[in-house]
């Protein structure tokens, strides 16, 4: 990599959810993309295997941001997300001997997908190590695209701990290991995302893009995109996103090399890891100018807001890029900004939990521990008195204690609007209700909710 020297900047602006990594503006404008990257080859390689999946133009977001937003959908490519490029690109290049051996790769669905189609397309045994948790819908799919190419072994609790067990299969049976983003030809594979972009852009507008927003996992996307489009259009303002819970390269990035980071959220599986790759790590350094944290909280309500008003199923890893939009509104009026939905992996069985983690985050949904007064009618004022008209209870759990004054209850209720909540909590305190609100961060709320 050549172009720019890295030199991290923080503001006052900037909190432990950003970091602004870009430089200091040198005169140069030409960016060189790392040699190590063959993405014309990729391109060649891909061409007859994945799907140029589609740029869209979005009228309502463009009217809520008051920009022009444009979708790179690739959550309609064959496996639902941008993962078959960078698979297929590096098996493509094995060996006849290599091959023949077989292929191992570690993922939490979506890697997993794309390297389950590419073996059954090379006609190649693959053995899939997936994390115990992982979406039910994406160990399905894996085992569909692969058919009887392919074995599936669920081993750890995250991805970290699955790339171990993969590795040392990989080690022991003398097969080629396959990963998900840390290698040249991966990355390579991912860019070729960019050159779609590139190629299409054409259609809508001759203006330059102002704001790339790029999901980021591993880094492979965000590497390969990212390279690629700072050799095309080197004022674009890329920036990578990460949920909150599991800031691997924000970690990285103030460290200035990447670091295994102690626990994360692994709600976002598609884009959760511990680490983030050297490979990775090594462009991203360069041609990121920001990495910013997104709530999943907010990212469920993305979730939500795209179905029922597009009509588009997006994973919570695809969805990164449009919930950011909040975020950057100031910035992006009257710009040309392009969010890159990178998946639509999303498993059914997961919406309460994505409807949960939205109410909650934006202010609708809380839990209460309540202390009633065991007299009978105790519960009926609490109704009728300190509960709002719009107010549902949603969760009740009481306990009666016949030796006790008074018997606990775990309440949870549904607010109308955000505002509603001050209401409640002054009812409370009018009619001195014994209450503790369990807080997201108490342990506690793990526990119960």
């Amino acid at each position: 990599m050549a172009g720019r020297k890295n030199c991290k900047k923080f503001t006052s602006r900037e909190s432990a959810s950003k970091i602004n990594v870009k430089e200091s503006v040198m005169s140069e404008t030409k960016f060189v993309i790392d040699p190590a990257l063959d993405i014309e080859g990729a391109m060649q390689r891909l061409k007859s295997v994945v799907t140029h999946t589609p740029l869209q133009y979005n009228a309502n977001l463009s009217r809520k941001y008051q920009c022009r937003v444009y979708l790179k959908r690739e959550d309609l490519q064959i496996v639902r997300s941008y993962k078959l490029r960078g698979a297929y690109n590096m098996m493509r290049q094995l060996s006849a001997d290599q091959l023949a051996k077989g292929v191992v790769c570690a993922s939490a669905g979506n890697h997993a997908q794309g390297f389950a189609y590419s073996c059954k397309k090379l006609g190649v045994k693959g053995v899939v190590f997936m994390p115990i948790p992982s979406p039910q819908q994406k160990v399905s799919q894996t085992k569909m695209f692969g058919e009887d190419f392919v074995e599936v072994k669920l081993v750890g609790d995250t991805f970290d701990d699955t790339a171990v067990a993969a590795k040392a299969y990989t080690l022991e049976h003398g097969m080629t290991f396959i990963p998900p983003f840390d290698h040249p030809d991966i990355i390579s594979g991912q860019a070729t995302v960019g050159v779609e972009i590139v190629e299409d852009l054409p259609q809508f507008t001759q203006d330059p893009i102002d704001y790339l927003f790029l999901p980021i996992g591993g880094g492979g996307l965000s590497a390969g995109v990212g390279a690629y489009f700072k050799s095309r259009s080197p004022h674009t303002k890329i920036i990578g996103l990460e949920p909150e819970g599991a800031p691997s390269m924000l970690a990285a990035m103030k460290a200035g090399h990447p670091v295994e980071l102690d626990s994360i959220d692994k709600f976002v599986d598609g884009a959760s890891v511990k680490r983030v790759g050297d490979h990775n790590f090594a462009i991203c350094k360069n041609v990121l100018d920001e990495v910013h944290l997104v709530p999943e909280g907010k990212i469920c309500t993305t979730i939500l807001d795209m179905y029922n008003e597009e009509a588009i199923v997006v994973e919570p890893a695809g969805a990164m890029s449009i919930a950011v939009l909040d975020d950057y509104a100031e910035q992006i009026k009257g710009k040309n900004v392009l969010c890159v939905v990178s998946g639509g992996n999303n498993d059914i069985a997961r919406m309460q939990e994505i409807k949960e983690r939205s109410l909650i985050y934006e202010g609708l949904k809380h839990y209460f521990l309540i202390r009633f007064a065991q007299r009978p009618g105790a519960l009926k004022d609490f109704v009728n008195k300190v509960l709002g008209d719009n107010d549902d209870i949603t969760r009740f759990e009481y306990i009666q204690k016949h030796n006790k004054e008074s018997g606990p209850a775990l309440v949870g209720l549904e607010l109308r609007s955000k505002s509603d909540y001050t209401e409640l909590i002054e009812k409370m305190k009018q009619y001195q209700i014994n209450y503790n609100e369990i807080n997201k961060d108490d342990n506690i709320y793990g526990y119960l909710i």
